[in-house]
């Protein structure tokens, strides 16, 4: 393993970041703080408990999901899909590196600033309802896992993308439809029974679901397949990843 690499890559796309920490950080708390304005007021004003938990407290998992899941996408997309644009991926090609620690330099780049982002909206969110969390580990562990494999998913369509405008595309169109129909903002028990067996279907639900159970206790799937699905993402997308730099696919172009 070449740490020499990994921190290379690790350093300069912190670096990056840390160039915009001030907009890094006023975004997530201007966005929650808008969240808590319309979900947490408007509606949490005629909804005002969801399984015992008051309303405004049970949308933070998912709000915190929302937007760590499209941070990660968006940091890691970007992060690989620059060095395409101006032809410099190519010295990353021919660099005695392998694939594994070409993703770990830059994944993890995309976690850390995610992470960050989560606990930022983390503290903005405890500023406006009374916030417990009863397995605080499990929680960032949660977090951590869920950084980590969306980011490999923005890692490969980084890969994918030909332009800026399909960055966007999949979070956009995919990623973002399925936080909203995943329980992100209400509990999948309070929908009709056949809509309940079709979100089943939606693997963010199980992210979200886990998630909050380690904030309430309380989840829409058990907590062990909430783990199996994360475990399971994160081995697609290696895998994924691993037979892009093997076949050199969209890498040479």
């Amino acid at each position: 393993m070449n740490v020499i690499a990994i921190w290379s890559i690790y350093r300069y796309e912190m670096a990056r970041f840390f160039r915009t920490i001030l907009q890094s950080f006023i975004s997530p708390v201007i966005s929650t703080s808008l969240y808590f304005v319309v979900f947490g007021t408007a509606i949490g004003s005629r909804i005002q408990e969801v399984e015992g938990v008051s309303y405004g407290a049970f949308i933070v998992p998912g709000l915190i999901m929302l937007s760590v899941m499209m941070q990660s996408i968006s940091n890691a997309s970007f992060a690989i899909y620059f060095p395409k644009f101006i032809g410099t991926i190519y010295e990353i090609l021919s660099a005695p590196v392998n694939f594994l620690e070409v993703v770990v330099g830059y994944v993890g780049a995309a976690a850390t600033k995610s992470l960050f982002i989560g606990l930022v909206i983390l503290g903005t969110a405890s500023l406006f309802v009374d916030l417990s969390i009863a397995h605080p580990l499990a929680m960032l562990a949660f977090l951590v896992l869920t950084c980590i494999s969306f980011a490999l998913m923005g890692f490969i369509i980084g890969i994918w993308a030909k332009n800026f405008e399909q960055l966007q595309l999949v979070p956009m169109l995919i990623v973002t439809p399925l936080v909203f129909l995943g329980g992100a903002f209400y509990s999948t028990s309070m929908l009709p029974p056949v809509w309940q067996t079709v979100t089943l279907f939606n693997p963010v639900v199980y992210l979200i679901s886990g998630f909050r159970w380690a904030f309430f206790e309380q989840a829409d799937v058990p907590v062990g397949l909430s783990l199996l699905a994360i475990a399971g993402f994160t081995a697609l997308c290696l895998g994924v990843i691993w037979w892009i730099f093997r076949s050199g696919w969209r890498l040479r172009d």
